[in-house]
């Protein structure tokens, strides 16, 4: 029998599984969207089970839908969306509900770190901002607030390593996602630093083993075999973040490949080997992450909106139940729909501008307190003015971010890749090509992440030697060229937009505090 390789990634909105052969064909693929809980103000939270549910589930559909027996699955491999915490006990039976990315509880012990190690030490140590609320600080979080919650805490986890623990028993964490841990990891050295733990009272003890994102961790366990349909002694290898994965699934392999995704957070991310880029301040103003290629000398520099995708989700969920019920009733994609209504409207949305910034924002500006904004509403404008103008916000956010990696000299090859999420919209890649100013294509094969999780399980248990093969299996289609005329509009919209937020920055604080004091 052919060996086949399983995938599964896990969003901040759902999770998507995959089965693909050696030759890089995906067999099966299947998605299962969650429920994401707000209960106050700048929470984010999942249900852990949630997660093994899907698990079980989405196992169970890729096998069935594929025909595969699972003696043929030769290895499994999974990503989560970062940063994200599932808080375990020994057992790894949850203990707290999971924070997702968009979690920003933490601002105290934000202050808090920052005051005892401060923010130059953080920054040399992990190439990274403390702002984006890494584990480490919502760990400190649960010491300060909820004691007894971090007392029962065996292993404080990423989805993935959650999912990997459940299926294997081993408590893990790759070098990919180590780097959302913050504070104290050395992301050149790919080790934790206990003093500087220990300095902010967070246990060493609580940070699981790091290992390589190829090793091979665990096999399937007897139990997780009988609740998932695997058979047990499945090798399961170590893991990656869920926009690595979905890069490598796009072929991204190369120093200045850059692709976009448009799932819950929009990201555009630039794959380097550029150590210098990693410590410049242009460079401190993104996110870091080792690429899963080579994790010791190669990086994603990674631009991030915190609430790309999910602005449009939020839209949909809040204004769009007429959408959501056709979508139930006749199987059109309520999104289609709602980008459809934001498609014939011009360029700047008639003078509507979007801050798309609903739970705070991360790269360039990194404030928690900032939130969403239209300015510019008249009575002349419609839903799809509104659609549009929030599209049109995420693509400014991403464009700024984009106009500091540019300023640095990294590398970034050409088309820009569209991947993941919203990005099938032809709608928003339009919208991101002209504000841009620069061609774009869109990945064929659009599994994404779950793929590039099968691909790392290939390299992992021996099957593909490396992970080249990946940009010989990857094509592109509906490429597309920047509209001057639009181009030039979106460049007057954009420096508007630039300058909305600055005058904002202190009301965005007040309204915090008001906030804080009513709660």
């Amino acid at each position: 029998m052919a060996p086949l390789l399983l995938g599964i990634d896990f969003g901040t909105g759902g999770a998507k599984a995959c089965i693909m052969d050696a030759e890089g064909h995906v067999l099966a693929y299947a998605y299962r969207e969650y429920p994401i809980s707000h209960r106050r103000p700048g929470w984010s939270e999942h249900d852990p089970e949630t997660y093994w549910r899907a698990t079980c589930e989405l196992v169970g559909e890729v096998l069935r839908e594929s025909r595969s027996l699972p003696e043929q699955i030769a290895g499994a491999a999974i990503s989560s969306a970062l940063p994200s915490m599932v808080l375990v006990d020994e057992q790894i039976r949850p203990v707290a509900p999971a924070l997702n990315l968009m979690d920003r509880r933490a601002t105290e012990e934000v202050l808090l770190i920052r005051e005892t190690l401060g923010d130059a030490l953080i920054e040399e140590v992990t190439a990274n901002r403390i702002e984006d609320h890494p584990s480490i600080v919502n760990l400190l979080w649960y010491k300060r607030n909820e004691p007894d919650t971090y007392s029962r805490t065996h292993k404080a986890l990423t989805i993935d390593g959650f999912i990997v623990a459940r299926l294997t028993g081993q408590t893990t964490l790759n070098v990919s996602s180590a780097a959302f841990y913050g504070v104290a990891y050395d992301i050149r050295n790919s080790t934790f630093r206990p003093e500087l733990l220990e300095r902010i009272g967070v246990l060493p003890d609580l940070i699981p083993r790091l290992c390589d994102c190829t090793e091979v961790i665990g096999e399937v366990s007897a139990a997780a075999a009988e609740a998932t349909g695997l058979l047990a002694g499945t090798p399961v290898v170590g893991g990656q973040v869920d926009c690595n994965a979905g890069w490598i699934a796009g072929g991204a392999v190369e120093p200045g490949d850059a692709q976009v995704n448009l799932g819950t957070s929009g990201v555009l991310g630039v794959v380097h080997q550029n150590m210098d880029y990693l410590s410049s301040p242009e460079g401190l103003r993104m996110v870091n992450i080792p690429y899963t290629t080579s994790p010791r000398d190669t990086f994603s520099a990674v631009a991030v909106t915190t609430t790309g995708g999910q602005a449009l989700r939020y839209l949909r969920d809040t204004f769009g139940r007429l959408e959501t019920d056709v979508e139930r009733m006749l199987g059109v994609s309520s999104y289609d729909l709602l980008t459809l209504q934001a498609r014939d409207i011009p360029a700047g949305s008639a003078g509507l501008i979007a801050l798309p910034y609903l739970m705070g924002e991360r790269s360039p500006i990194w404030d928690t307190s900032a939130r969403g904004v239209l300015f510019g509403l008249s009575l002349h404008h419609t839903r799809g003015h509104i659609f549009r103008a929030f599209m049109e916000g995420v693509a400014y956010a991403l464009f700024d971010s984009f106009s500091v990696l540019r300023r640095t000299g990294i590398k970034i090859n050409e088309p820009i890749v569209f991947n993941e999420g919203g990005a099938k919209s032809e709608v928003w890649r339009k919208i991101i090509t002209d504000v841009f100013g620069l061609p774009t294509a869109l990945v064929a094969d659009r599994t994404g992440a779950p793929r590039g999780d099968a691909i790392l399980a290939g390299v992992g248990v021996g099957i593909l030697p490396d992970f080249k093969a990946t940009a010989e299996w990857s094509s592109y289609r509906d490429h597309l060229e920047p509209d001057p005329r639009n181009h030039e509009v979106y460049a007057e919209y954009f420096e508007l937009y630039k300058d909305l937020y600055p005058s904002l920055q202190s009301h965005f604080a007040a309204l915090r505090s008001i906030g804080l004091r009513q709660k």
